[in-house]
């Protein structure tokens, strides 16, 4: 009887780690292929893991939430040989074989075939470096010196590029969780705290901490969701060059038109709120400011290149029990105001449930955060990664305001934005803002 081990697999997203939440199966359970084994969390979401394999669960090789990285063992399952496996029967020295599913490059039931996917079975002797051997070490010279001149060593970087490879971004990222790791555990290190703020000034922090007290203080552990988004604002905050605008917004006529939509029978079954027209203002203004949705992205030789989209896919910060996801819409630009309307409903309902997937998250060309839900009038919030711009809709109130020379009372917001000086520029800026507050204070503008 053949003996399967099941490694923690990249789920397509380009995970390095992932929390074991819950095992749907005990040691002694007979499994099918693609039975759900476990549900695990990643930086991302939440996701159920299918057995590639048939036959009686061994061993739980990771307790329920420990931390495991990409390649590691997780669990066994002794009996048939998985699919690609059967024709090979016995290694060849005659005995049972024993076969594995790599966390780089496997190719799970369920989830498809990637791009140069491979499996095979692998000798005793290489079973043993499982994890090192799928990391791989491949990088072009100015990313290897690069490496070099930050400290880092390659083997220990996850790669992101699409051969497989360490990129510039790679190495930065694991340089800057690699200081913050250094100045917890060495603190009294010279040498590592120099190289510590060499690598993150701003981010780094204090060399020690006081001591927690008993019964008054909790640790929270920083994991998935939490962990995930962290090290992403602290990576755009000191890597983008951040500037912030923003005006006050009479939206009198948008909270109008939102009560004659309400009472349409086209939305009747509809959630409809003022983020549909916000989201109607940002899509239309970023046509016309179209460097907004544009992209800075760093090459590998040391230059740098503008990446400007013809398309708008819709970031919408969304905050759940599991912390903050930034699901968004894709091809917003091509959706009438009730098929954006309902995309924004469901959107906001798959995040609220826990079932947002990582494919939900990425590709985001802009963001919207509506703190006004939370009574903020204004903020200045961090870019996503990957973008150059988000914007922030205040919360919508009654105000004293001044209209054809007489103060009247009116419903006002205050839109503000944050943007990526490399790629916009101050007038760009104020164009886009000014455009969505234009479209808020007079929504049949958008009917142009």
């Amino acid at each position: 009887m053949s003996t399967q081990t099941f490694h923690l697999p990249d789920v397509g997203e380009g995970l390095t780690e992932a929390e074991i939440v819950q095992w749907r199966v005990a040691p002694g359970d007979a499994v099918a292929v693609n039975d759900v084994l476990v549900e695990i969390e990643t930086a991302k979401s939440l996701v159920e893991l299918p057995s590639p394999f048939a036959g009686t669960v061994g061993e739980l090789l990771a307790p329920e939430g420990e931390t495991v990285t990409v390649g590691a063992p997780i669990i066994t399952i002794a009996g048939a040989a998985s699919a690609p496996d059967a024709a090979a029967g016995r290694s060849e020295h005659g005995e049972p074989a024993t076969t594995s599913v790599e966390g780089e490059g496997a190719v799970l039931v369920g989830y498809g075939t990637g791009a140069g996917a491979t499996s095979r079975r692998k000798r005793p002797a290489e079973r043993t470096e499982t994890v090192r051997a799928s990391v791989g070490v491949v990088a072009k010279p100015p990313v290897r010196k690069l490496a070099r001149d930050l400290g880092v060593t390659l083997a220990d970087v996850s790669p992101s590029g699409p051969a497989g490879e360490v990129t510039r971004d790679d190495v930065v990222r694991h340089a800057e969780q690699a200081s913050v790791f250094r100045n917890i555990a060495t603190p009294d290190a010279p040498a590592e705290r120099e190289r510590t703020i060499a690598v993150a000034p701003a981010s780094a922090p204090a060399a020690s901490a006081p001591p927690a007290v008993a019964g008054r203080e909790e640790a929270i552990p920083v994991k998935g969701v939490r962990k995930a988004t962290a090290s992403g604002m602290v990576r755009s905050a000191y890597t983008a060059p951040h500037v912030s605008v923003w005006t006050d917004v009479d939206a009198t006529r948008t909270m109008e038109l939102v009560k004659r939509l309400k009472a349409s029978p086209d939305f009747a079954d509809i959630k409809v709120s003022p983020l549909l027209i916000m989201a109607r203002a940002v899509i239309w203004a970023v046509r016309r400011t179209p460097m907004v949705g544009a992209a800075w992205v760093d090459k590998e030789d040391g230059s740098a290149e503008i990446r400007v989209r013809s398309y708008v896919n819709l970031g919408i910060a969304a905050a759940t029990p599991r912390g903050l996801l930034v699901p968004n819409i894709k091809d917003a630009q091509d959706l009438s105001m009730r098929e954006l309307a309902r995309a924004l409903e469901k959107l906001t309902l798959t995040a609220r449930e826990g079932r947002t997937t990582p494919a939900d998250q990425q590709g985001g060309t802009i963001t919207i955060t509506n703190i006004g839900v939370f009574g903020m009038d204004a903020g200045t919030p961090i870019i996503n990664p990957g973008e150059s711009g988000i914007v922030a809709m205040g919360t919508i109130r009654q105000k004293p305001w001044v209209v054809d020379g007489e103060v009247r009372p009116r419903f006002v917001t205050t839109v503000s934005g944050s943007f990526d000086h490399r790629v916009i520029d101050g007038d760009g800026m104020s164009r886009f803002i000014a455009d969505i507050a234009s479209i808020l204070e007079e929504p049949a503008l958008l009917l142009d």
